[in-house]
């Protein structure tokens, strides 16, 4: 799995970044019975978080791109907790989180950013159930959050 990612992440012109550390009391992801849950992760662009609220100041390409930057940094959080991307399995569940106006309805295309790249990376494994909801504010001022379930082999 690690060698298909890594192909299609060149194909894409994408990198992964650093494994970001918590920002508060938790850890970025729990091995629990074969499902690894990843925190909530936020979009890093250069080295700085991707602020500002879907329907008022990030319009909806940049909120996608918010959060395919969410999705890049959850599979950096997997390859950090498991040494590699060989134990994926399956990308289990998404949880989307949109800093959004309250006329704002977009929030399922803006998700889209990170179950594209989901899909793109890992293939049929990639595809998985999601949550997308608007939330008021997020982290730091986030467009986007992410946080997801990965089922993963045993070691």
């Amino acid at each position: 799995m690690t060698e298909r990612v890594d192909r299609k992440l060149a194909e894409l012109g994408l990198a992964l970044p650093a494994a970001a550390a918590p920002v508060a009391s938790y850890v970025p992801t729990v091995n629990a019975h074969g499902m690894l849950h990843i925190s909530g992760q936020l979009p890093f662009r250069n080295g700085a978080v991707i602020t500002g609220r879907l329907g008022e100041s990030v319009d909806l390409a940049e909120g996608t791109a918010a959060a395919q930057a969410c999705g890049l940094m959850l599979v950096a959080q997997i390859k950090a907790a498991l040494g590699g991307l060989h134990r994926v399995e399956r990308i289990v569940k998404l949880g989307v989180f949109v800093n959004s106006t309250a006329d704002f309805t977009d929030q399922p295309k803006v998700a889209n950013g990170a179950s594209d790249l989901m899909v793109a990376l890992f293939g049929d494994a990639g595809k998985h159930a999601r949550s997308a909801v608007g939330v008021a504010s997020l982290p730091l001022g986030a467009a986007v959050e992410v946080d997801a379930i990965v089922q993963i082999t045993t070691a």
